[in-house]
């Protein structure tokens, strides 16, 4: 045919006709392979169980707990953590899995098949996120399924799988939160050793440092300053002592400590003091005229140890002195008018030698200690009063150094507190942070400590099986009808093509219209076909094939109902049922 021949309705159904034996050949050709696929294929049955992920009992404002991961990241990780080599392989080994697919493959390309006959779907709602109040896509189940080659395997292996994925869901939580706890732990008593450690270093620092800490400034400070306003006085006090003690001793000096003695006449009879004092002078002007073995000199010399003794007083170097100075003076005055063998010459020198002798006597000789007791009352309470200022005196001068050492000492800590103050700043904070920190590690771990009893319990977020593993009743894959339907199609559209493809390629003059066409000259008139005895021969053989190609297809539709609709006992008696029959 020409591309500008017009094809009608009236040739495709020629065409059809005359290649009708090529498209029935090919199109059941197409529609048997595709039943035997449909048919051979093996069954595949899936069990599906569905989990619930509840939210925790209590509210999340009284308990907080320490799993923070969304559902969707946590089921990912229970898949890695379930689907691992051990797990899968005591489960192919358990059931049997896989047995001629094992011999051919390695294990890896056993688990690999394993693996992608476990399918995973997450089941997401629209629900209103509690913080914001927005409304937001959050995962409220998930479905977990496997495809077996039989129902009730597909069905244990399932079981097995769910129940891996909550036991493993438990345990992660569990062991999740049991880390959050031991975690805190760890840091709070690290934190502790470190708090520990900077509170001795302090008290070391405190105890070198001897009251000198920036702390103390102002306390220092203050008791410097009463330390100094309490020197000043006890100062005063100390001047004002002194005076007294000058002038009770004055007084003191010119009472003598035992009453005068007035005799019936009227003398005056010398005391004790006056009495040493005259013989003091008698024994210098006596020593001048006797030797020291003369009778006066040694009488007189025993009254005056007794007098001493009796006394307390021995002769004071000062007035011993003072004589000393005169009768020097004197003996140069002698020397001017006379020679040195004047009698006054040589008495004078022996005097001289006397005090100088006195005189180192007195420094080598300790005060004897009176044996007399005063009997003056003026002079007993000049006395007394004396001795109490003197202890007075005595207690203000130890007062006085004590506050002076105090004084000091502080104005040392002053001083040092500058030099002291940029290290002690620095513990003090360190301290001070760490201790913040650590109160804060405290309370985080008390959180996780009841986050984990809430897990422990069974009372934070989990996962609820609501709809365990069924037994599958028919297999999930192969689709067998809509397999036969595909068949169908493609036995159709590939006869019909092959048919079309025959007709093109053949060069055959089948019409009239081809003739006038390939000619340009009108027919004249149409021979019929005259069939010979071949051509009835041919003929019968073809509506034999057709008429068993129609029961075999016949049989074919009722074997499909049977296995893929509805068996035909079941047809019968559904049928009789209808009919009134039963």
């Amino acid at each position: 045919m020409t591309q500008h021949q017009t094809i009608s309705v009236s040739d495709i159904m020629a065409m059809a006709r005359r290649r009708r034996s090529i498209i029935l050949s090919v199109g059941s050709g197409i529609f048997v392979l595709c039943f035997l696929i449909a048919f051979l294929w093996p069954s595949t049955y899936q069990s599906t169980a569905t989990i619930l992920i509840e939210e925790q009992e209590i509210p999340q404002d009284f308990v907080r707990s320490t799993i923070t991961s969304f559902a969707d990241q946590r089921i990912q990780k229970i898949k890695q953590q379930v689907m691992t080599r051990s797990n899968l392989l005591k489960l192919i080994e358990q059931y049997d899995l896989y047995e001629s697919f094992r011999r051919r493959n390695p294990t890896e390309v056993v688990l690999k098949e394993f693996i992608d006959d476990i399918a995973i779907e997450i089941i997401s709602a629209e629900v209103v996120d509690k913080r914001t109040g927005r409304p937001t896509k959050a995962t409220i189940a998930f479905t977990l399924s496997y495809d077996g080659e039989s129902a009730d395997v597909a069905q244990k292996v399932a079981n097995e799988i769910t129940n891996l994925f909550l036991g493993e869901n438990l345990k992660s939580r569990e062991l999740q939160a049991q880390e959050a706890t031991y975690f805190l732990k760890q840091e709070a008593k690290g934190l502790a050793e470190h708090i520990e450690q900077i509170e001795n270093q302090i008290a070391s620092f405190k105890q070198e440092a001897d009251g000198a800490l920036p702390d103390l400034f102002e306390l220092n400070m203050q008791l410097m300053n009463q330390t100094d306003r309490e020197l000043m006085e006890v100062t005063q006090r100390l001047t004002g002592l002194e005076d007294q003690r000058l002038h009770l001793e004055g007084q003191l000096s010119i009472i003598k400590p035992n009453s005068p003695i007035i005799t019936a006449t009227g003398e005056r009879i010398l005391d004790s003091e006056e009495r040493l004092k005259a013989l003091r002078t008698q024994l210098a002007s006596s020593s001048a005229l006797f030797s020291n073995d003369h009778p006066d000199i040694i009488k007189m010399k025993q009254e005056i140890k007794a007098l001493e003794e009796t006394t307390g007083q021995l002769p004071q170097s000062g007035e011993l002195k003072k004589r000393l100075v005169d009768e020097h003076a004197k003996i140069d005055t002698l020397l001017e008018q006379y020679g040195e063998e004047h009698p006054d010459v040589i008495r004078t020198r022996k005097i001289i030698a006397s005090l100088e002798k006195e005189i180192l006597d007195v420094a080598n000789q300790p005060a004897p200690l009176p044996q007399t007791t005063p009997e003056n009352p003026a002079f007993i309470q000049l006395l007394t009063q004396l001795n109490s200022i003197k202890n007075d005196i005595e207690a203000a001068k130890k007062s006085k150094a004590r506050l002076q050492k105090n004084f000091d000492t502080y104005a040392t800590r002053l001083e040092r507190t500058s030099e002291l103050e940029p290290a002690y700043l620095e513990l003090t904070r360190n301290r001070d942070n760490l201790t913040s920190k650590y109160h804060e590690i405290r309370f985080k771990l008390f959180e996780a400590q009841v986050s984990q009893e809430l897990e422990e319990q069974r009372k934070g977020e989990r996962f609820s099986l609501i709809d365990p593993p069924s037994l599958p009743e028919s297999p999930a894959s192969p689709n067998r009808p809509a397999i036969i339907f595909l068949g169908a199609i493609f036995a159709l559209v590939g006869g019909l093509g092959m048919g079309a493809l025959s007709e093109n390629m053949d060069h055959a003059i089948q019409s009239n219209a081809m003739l006038e066409d390939i000619t340009q000259l009108p027919a004249l008139g149409v021979i019929p076909f005259m069939p010979n005895e071949h051509n009835l021969l041919l003929y019968a053989k073809k509506r034999k094939f057709f008429q068993l190609a129609g029961a075999s297809s016949v049989i074919v539709l009722i074997l499909i109902g049977h296995f893929f609709w509805m068996p035909l006992d079941v047809i019968w008696f559904v049928a009789l049922r209808k009919l009134g029959l039963t």
